[in-house]
């Protein structure tokens, strides 16, 4: 068997399509083609060309989870989530997992503290919330302690300028009890609650 053509992909010009024998083996990623060391000419067996079809498949789930965390920072849970869904085994999960964090590509407190600053930008949360949707990320509870010690977060007055913002919506003026079920839902305990909305009577 011989490796007769590399060719790009029209469709996917990050791609190669390998041709063994004149028909179509298998493709590979630019990386995983200087990676492989593969050549056009190169003599092949039929167990290394199958040994780089399950290359060139974990590749391109490989390559799936780079355009996804591309999109936004993601939780070492979360890709593992993403590939089960995607019906990989696990062993080939922890092949593409390796590669991703031998690449640095997964950073689980790097994670923690974008998700802490990015949710205190857009809306006011209580460090209770905050560390609950850190779990639900698969996250450790070590590194979210961590996390939320490196950050300045004062639920007090996340608690005061949340009100202040709700308040001047009617159904939660004419609603108190309405109002501390979802200040209690956004993770603030009931002591400061009540501390708070008593400034608001």
């Amino acid at each position: 068997m011989k490796v007769t053509a590399i060719r790009a992909q029209k469709n996917k010009t990050d791609r190669f399509s390998i041709f063994v024998d004149d028909k179509y083996s298998f493709s590979f990623s630019e990386s995983e083609l200087i990676e492989s060391k593969i050549y056009s000419g190169q003599e092949i067996t039929k167990s290394l060309v199958t040994g780089f079809q399950k290359s060139s498949k974990l590749d391109k789930f490989y390559n799936q989870v780079l355009r996804l965390i591309s999109n936004r920072p993601r939780s070492k849970k979360e890709i593992i989530d993403y590939l089960t869904r995607k019906q990989l085994d696990q062993v080939q999960i922890e092949i593409v997992v390796d590669k991703l964090d031998k690449h640095n590509l997964i950073d689980d407190q790097d994670f923690a503290r974008r998700w802490i600053e990015n949710r205190l930008l857009l809306k006011s949360a209580s460090k209770r919330r905050l560390s609950q949707e850190l779990r639900q990320k698969g996250i450790d509870i070590d590194i979210i302690d961590t996390a939320l010690d490196q950050t300045v977060i004062n639920d007090k007055k996340q608690l005061i300028e949340l009100v202040e913002q709700k308040m001047s919506q009617p159904k939660f003026k004419n609603d108190k009890l309405k109002l501390m079920q979802f200040l209690a839902r956004r993770g603030f305990n009931y002591g400061d609650i009540k501390e708070v909305l008593e400034q608001f009577n």
